[in-house]
């Protein structure tokens, strides 16, 4: 088992910037693919950005490129998603999580997800 907690989401304005962390317990943190997901409000959950078990490889949704940045920390046990100049359409509850697979931008490959946190983005 793998428990993943996120935090950092808060409300910004358009333009701004959040850190998003998602710590890690339970199973050996290195061992796993680690991904964020968003869901915005009557929308289905959306793939953002996914990292490699050692950092080596990311992927990102077109609509997030060159603003988000994923990043990961295998002694913190934690993963990290900046996030800069926000936008609206940005406002989601971001999710945290962990695959088994060392790398994959598939929801159905993640095994272990956080709870959430939500990022509200205004204009």
């Amino acid at each position: 088992q793998v428990q993943l907690v996120e935090s950092g989401g808060g409300l910004v304005q358009a333009g701004g910037s959040l850190r998003l962390s998602c710590a890690a317990s339970g199973r050996t943190f290195s061992n796993y693919g680690m991904g964020w997901i968003r869901q915005a409000p009557g929308k289905e959950r959306e793939f953002v950005t996914a990292i490699s078990w050692n950092g080596a490889l990311t992927s990102y949704v077109d609509s997030v490129k060159g603003r988000f940045t994923i990043s990961r920390d295998n002694a913190k046990n934690t993963v990290y998603l900046q996030m800069n100049s926000l936008k609206p359409e940005d406002t989601a509850v971001y999710y945290c999580a962990a695959s088994r697979k060392f790398f994959t931008t598939t929801l159905n490959d993640y095994n272990y997800w956080g709870q959430g946190t939500q990022v509200t983005v205004s204009s």
